[in-house]
Order: structure tokens, then sequence, then C-alpha cells
């Protein structure tokens, strides 16, 4: 029923399966060797990013509300994963070199050499009680999700009970991601500061696996959450809830007057989406390796935004879009792929200069693609806005009509 209402939904996922397949055919490890491993790594990122742009897209683009503190919780996600992977990797080490002592290590011995391991870098001989749970892969992966959901709640609970909206509410989401990055930034809060999480690459009893393999591996898995992720987003903007949602983010007092409980609205759709991004995070880490409190920099949740404008905020495959095509350009651009550009007085390095060009290209799209690009798609589909010249839609006067909502 929900795919024979959104047929763009069926098309997503029929490219997405596409493109997979074509990729592991492709790849070092299944296929012809023609798509190199660390491409095969790359695009298992971007597939997670765009997934993370789904969820920006669900609370901004439909609900109105304009979060630049989304990568906390895409960065949480990582930490919550990564605390496993790092532990359980860690363990390995240390029981293979003590297994040939006289005397076998006692499980006390093993954690004391795992947490010297861990956290001596940064001069500690305790397990933090943050890593009470890292020795569990099911209790972090309930964490991967428990802790971000928890602290988009508390935040959303506190910000729009207090009807904190518009421009205030971007900011304290900003200040929400720079308080939580400087947190992490200490020593002695059980994250290991600026070092971070370090070799998550390494995934646990699979050692013996080459990365080529894992690597494929991954990229099914950020596919399969993609698939999931743009299905449920696709299910909650679809039905009364979708209709709800969007009529906050156009007259929210209207809405309220009508009875509608919109702060319980705007808490569930920031929760969820919270939790959607801790999820591509627990993925996209272990195929970057490593993750430190810069992740977590205010700038990278403004980048989110930018993708999403972009690609067309509001459509879901806009996200996508928006997404797949910066996170590329800008790995090629900023990988030294891209050749520079000589114009005899000055020579472009694309390296120092791809910030200029997406904030170019972000203002262009504003001016002239208001839609982003997703419109291209929509021009294609032969979907547009419906024009009303002054003509009622519908039987409410004013109100939010189908057809507006569907184009």
């Amino acid at each position: 029923m929900l795919i024979r209402k959104h047929p763009s939904a069926m098309v997503f996922l029929a490219l997405l399966a596409i493109f997979t397949i074509a990729v592991t055919l492709m790849s070092e490890a299944y296929g012809s060797g023609l798509v190199p491993t660390s491409t095969v790594k790359t695009l298992g990122k971007t597939l997670c990013l765009a997934l993370a742009a789904v969820a920006m897209d669900l609370v901004w683009g439909y609900a109105g509300i304009l979060s630049l503190g989304h990568m906390a919780f895409f960065a949480l996600g990582g930490y919550m994963i990564g605390m496993w992977l790092m532990y359980a990797r860690t363990g390995e080490i240390v029981a293979a070199t003590l297994a040939n002592a006289p005397i076998p290590p006692t499980p006390d011995e093993l954690r004391q050499g795992i947490t010297g391991q861990i956290f001596g870098v940064v001069g500690s001989a305790d397990l933090p009680l943050t890593w009470s749970f890292a020795g569990s892969l099911p209790a972090q992966l309930v964490l991967v999700l428990a802790v971000p959901g928890l602290l988009a709640f508390l935040f959303g609970w506190l910000a729009f009970r207090s009807r904190v909206n518009g421009v205030y509410l971007s900011i304290l989401t900003q200040a929400m991601t720079l308080a939580l990055s400087l947190w992490l930034f200490q020593n002695d809060n059980g994250f290991r500061g600026n070092n971070g999480l370090s070799g998550l690459q390494n995934i646990p009893g699979l050692t013996d696996v080459p990365q080529s393999v894992i690597s494929i591996w991954f990229l099914w898995a950020s596919a399969l959450l993609l698939a999931g992720g743009y299905l449920l987003a696709t299910w909650l903007t679809a039905g009364k809830f979708g209709s709800v949602i969007r009529a906050i983010r156009d007259d929210e007092t209207r809405v309220r007057f009508l009875g509608y409980p919109v702060e319980g609205y705007k808490l569930t759709v920031f929760t969820i989406s919270a939790m959607i991004c801790a999820a591509a995070g627990a993925l996209y880490y272990p195929q970057a390796g490593i993750i430190n409190p810069a992740e977590l920099a205010p700038i990278a949740s403004v980048y989110l935004a930018v993708w999403v404008a972009i690609g067309g905020r509001g459509r879901l495959y806009g996200a996508v879009i928006g997404a797949v095509v910066v996170s590329l350009l800008s790995s090629w651009f900023t990988g030294g792929r891209a050749p520079d550009l000589d114009l005899g007085f000055y020579r472009v390095a694309w390296v120092n200069w791809w910030q200029v060009l997406l904030g170019l290209g972000f203002v262009a799209v504003t001016l002239f693609a208001p839609r982003g690009l997703s419109s291209l798609v929509d021009a294609l589909a032969g979907l547009r806005p419906p024009r009303r010249m002054g003509t009622d839609l519908g039987p409410d006067v004013g109100a939010l009509r189908e057809k507006e909502a569907e184009a």
C-alpha cells in the first residue's frame, strides 16, 4: 500500500539495489576489480551520509525544524559501536599476548590489560563507567539508539515545551553540539579525549578476512540500512502524521489552535530523526576507521543542512541526491584527484578552494533552483506544484491540500 501510494520509494529501492549489485560485481572481492577497495569504502560511507541527510530532511524539510546539531547524534552512534569494536579487538590482542604466559591470565588480568592498552594514552589505568557494557555487542547496539535518542528527547522536551522556534532553536542545537564536543575533548570523561577511538576497521573475529571483502559487507549493510531508513521516513510522512508535521512547518500557530499537540509531534519526529542519524553513524565510522571529537564540530551539521538544501528539502530522494553528489564531489576534490587549475596569474588548488565552490553552489541553487537538484527529477517525472491562481483546492480555504503535499 505504501509503495503503491509513493512509487518514488520503489524507484529509489530499485536504483539502490542496482547500484549495490553493480559495485559488488566490479569490486576486488567478488568481481572484476574495476572498483578498488578504497572506492568501495567511500561509497559505503556515502550511503550512510545519505541516510543522515534523510533524517535531516525528515526534521527540517517536513517538520520545519532546522537542527544544526544533528551530526552530534551521528557521531554518538559511532562512539557507541566504536567502544565495542575497540574493546573486543584489544581483548583479542591482549589475550593472544598473555596466552604464552606460564599461567593462564585471569579475567581481572585480561580486563586490566585491555584497560591499559586503551586508556594508557590518556594516563588512566581504570575502566571508566561509560565503558561498563563495552564488552557486550548487544548492549552497545541498544546504546547506539538509546543514548542519542535519550539526548534528543531531553533536548527536544526542554526546547519545544518552551516553544523555542526558528533561528533560536537552531542556535540551541548548535550550542548543544559544541558543548558535547568540548566535553568529549576532555581526557577524563572515558572517551580518550582528542585521541578518540581508532582502529575501528579491524572487526573482532574477522582479522583473517581481507578488507576488500569486509568493505563489501559494509556496503551491503549500508544499503540495507538506507533502504530501511528511507521506507521508515516515507511511512512517517505518508499518513496523518506526515500531514500534521507539514502543517506545523507551514503554520504552527493554526495547528495548535486546531487542538493538535504540536510539541508532541515535534518531539517525536526530532527523536526518531536523531535515532536514524545515530544508526547511520554506527555504520559509517567502522568504515572510516576512526572517530574523535572533531567529528562533532558544529560545521559538520551545517554541511548536513547544506546537502539537504542543495538536494531539495521536503523530498526524501532530494536529500539523498544532495548528500551523494556533495559527498562524492568533496572526496574527489579534497582527495587530490581533481587537477589544479592554472590561471596563469594564480594556481587554484581544489583542496583549498573546495569549500568556496560548495558555498557558491549552495547560493546558486538557492537563487536559481529553490527546490534543489530534486527539481530535475520532478521535471522528468512530470511533478510540479499546482498553479492555484487564487483557486481553492479543497473544502477549507488556506488548509494544506493533498495535491500540495504530493507536489
